[in-house]
């Protein structure tokens, strides 16, 4: 027993040892890019990364970036970040005071204690038009008019179905919508009374929304049967979390076609990673008037981008397929398709005339750095936009020998075996405690 305890502590020592990880040097990162700010500028500075530096970096978590002032081998702290929405899930609300009178209906919602940008509106109704038109009240007796928006729902006519209502940003206590509604053109839809009015979410507000960054894009198009096809390749390590179509200006007719997003690494060991996300790009738009049938405003709905966070590409290279289904109709004249992930920046301290700074990279042994400055991270309402040059190899580059021990380079393994010891300590205790039961 003495001596399986000597074991789990040399192991943890081993542990303890392999998480310290070796000391970067710039002369063993193989990529560099310059790091530009503005003539003059200081204080918090913020840069976004593209693609090459994902593809590139020696892991997918970019555990080897760092970053120094020209000619120098002293690193500079630095944070990375990510867009992302500040809440980042629509929050449901309350609906009350649902009335329908003279064909209208009308209702109150109670709104979140957060700036926000639109409302979706649960809707039981299909094959509709609709205006709403919409208050925003603060207080007894006050109401401000924050505008009419166009709903509807044409899935007769196999278009889309669009129930947000998009509003300046407001920070209002409570809204009051009155809906005007009337059925699609050809539709026999009468049933639009007050039960149609189920609920109300708020999505995250168009101020905060993720900002995106294109990673590869293509504007080549194949056709096989009613499918209109694409293929991108991406490199290892470059996340993909959106895609987005482009159509030729001049196309102006209204679609919904559904996208199938497939993600395939070029491993063949990692083909059981395959996974595909199904999505649908739309656009419809009808001009107000007795003529479209459509009441109120019109009409002018776009979605042509898909979330699409694929794991597939992460540790090695994939190829992304898209297809649209066109379904017996003529396919869309598609201009390109581009692959985006979400927006990345370091953030740093600059300080004032500096040099310009080198962001460095291309190192497989490194682990990800511990600045202070990332705990201790703010980020400004206006840090200095700096700017990545070309990426450019390491003029003074040396290839690190790896030096580590056959444990450093697997540590897993170390885990693994501290496992396998821990389980044969239960099994002796367990079977000492039973052998003690049984003399007594």
């Amino acid at each position: 027993m003495k001596t399986s305890l000597t074991l789990v502590a040399a192991l943890l020592w081993q542990m303890a040892s392999v998480s310290a990880g070796p000391i970067s040097d710039p002369r063993h990162l193989r990529y560099e890019r310059a790091v530009a700010l503005p003539d003059g500028s200081a204080g918090q500075a913020c840069v976004m990364l593209d693609a090459t530096v994902f593809a590139h970096a020696a892991t997918e978590s970019l555990n080897d970036l760092r970053l120094y002032a020209k000619n120098s081998g002293v690193e500079v702290p630095f944070t990375l970040t990510e867009s992302e929405t500040q809440h980042p899930e629509e929050e449901p609300t309350q609906v009350r005071n649902v009335e329908g009178r003279n064909g209208d209906v009308s209702f109150d919602i109670v709104m979140p204690s957060r700036p926000y940008t639109a409302v979706v509106l649960d809707l039981a109704a299909k094959d509709f038009l609709a205006t709403a038109q919409v208050y925003g009240m603060q207080g007894i007796g006050k109401r401000t008019d924050l505008g009419s928006f166009a709903l509807f729902d044409l899935s007769a006519q196999h278009l889309s179905r669009s129930t947000t209502l998009p509003l300046q940003e407001s920070s209002f206590s409570e809204l009051h919508v009155v809906l005007h509604l009337a059925p699609a053109p050809g539709s026999q839809n009468h049933n639009l009374g007050p039960a149609i009015v189920k609920a109300a979410s708020v999505p995250p507000s168009r101020e905060a929304q993720t900002l995106y960054t294109a990673v590869a894009e293509t504007t080549t198009f194949a056709q096989r049967g009613h499918e209109s096809l694409a293929a991108i390749r991406v490199p290892a390590h470059v996340p993909v979390e959106r895609v987005s179509l482009a159509l030729d200006s001049g196309f102006d007719k209204n679609f919904a076609r559904t996208v199938d997003i497939t993600a395939t690494p070029d491993a063949t060991r990692d083909r059981e990673a395959i996974e595909t996300i199904h999505g649908e790009i739309s656009r419809v738009k009808l001009a107000a008037g007795s003529s479209s049938g459509v009441p109120g405003v019109p009409i002018d709905s776009r979605g042509m981008s898909v979330d699409a966070v694929l794991g597939a590409n992460l540790r090695n290279g994939a190829t992304v397929d898209l297809a649209i289904e066109n379904d017996g109709n003529q396919p869309l004249p598609l201009r390109s398709v581009r692959l985006e992930m979400r927006q990345r920046k370091i953030c740093f301290d600059a300080a004032a005339n500096s040099a310009p700074y080198i962001l460095m990279y291309g190192d497989a042994v490194l682990r990800a750095p511990l600045y202070n400055y990332a705990r201790l991270f703010h980020s400004a309402a206006q840090p200095v936009v700096a700017t990545l040059g070309p990426e450019q190899v390491n003029p003074s580059f040396i290839a690190r020998v790896d030096r580590r021990s056959y444990s450093e380079r697997h540590p897993e393994l170390l885990w693994t075996l501290l496992l396998a010891v821990f389980a044969v300590l239960g099994s002796i205790a367990l079977r000492n405690n039973r052998r003690h039961r049984q003399r007594n």
